[in-house]
C-alpha cells in the first residue's frame, strides 16, 4: 500500500535571507562532494609530516570546512541560479 503524502494548502514562504542561506548551503554540499575524491587521493596522514590516524579521522571535517569557505566566497557560481529557481518556485506556489 503506497504512503499517502499530504501537503499543506498554502505552502510556507521563506524569507529571501533564508533562501540565500539554503542556496549557499546547497553549493557547499556540492563542493564537498567534488572535493572528497581530491582529498582521498592524497595520503598525507601517514607520511613523514602527517598526523597519522587522527588526521585521517578529521579529514572529512576539513573537507567540509574548505567547501563552506569556498561557497561563502563566491564558490562556483552555483548558489545564484539555485536561489533564483527557489524564489521562482516560491512565487509560483503562491
Amino acid at each position: 500500500m503506497p504512503l499517502a503524502v499530504t501537503l499543506p494548502l498554502q505552502p510556507a514562504t521563506q524569507a529571501p535571507a533564508a533562501l540565500r542561506q539554503a542556496a549557499q548551503a546547497f553549493e557547499a554540499n556540492a563542493l564537498n562532494e567534488l572535493l572528497k575524491p581530491m582529498f582521498d587521493t592524497v595520503d598525507s596522514a601517514h607520511g613523514a609530516f602527517g598526523g597519522g590516524d587522527g588526521e585521517e579521522a578529521w579529514r572529512p571535517m576539513l573537507v567540509d570546512a574548505v567547501a563552506k569557505q569556498i561557497a561563502a566566497h563566491g564558490g562556483l557560481g552555483l548558489a545564484a541560479p539555485v536561489l533564483r529557481q527557489m524564489m521562482q518556485m516560491q512565487e509560483t506556489a503562491r
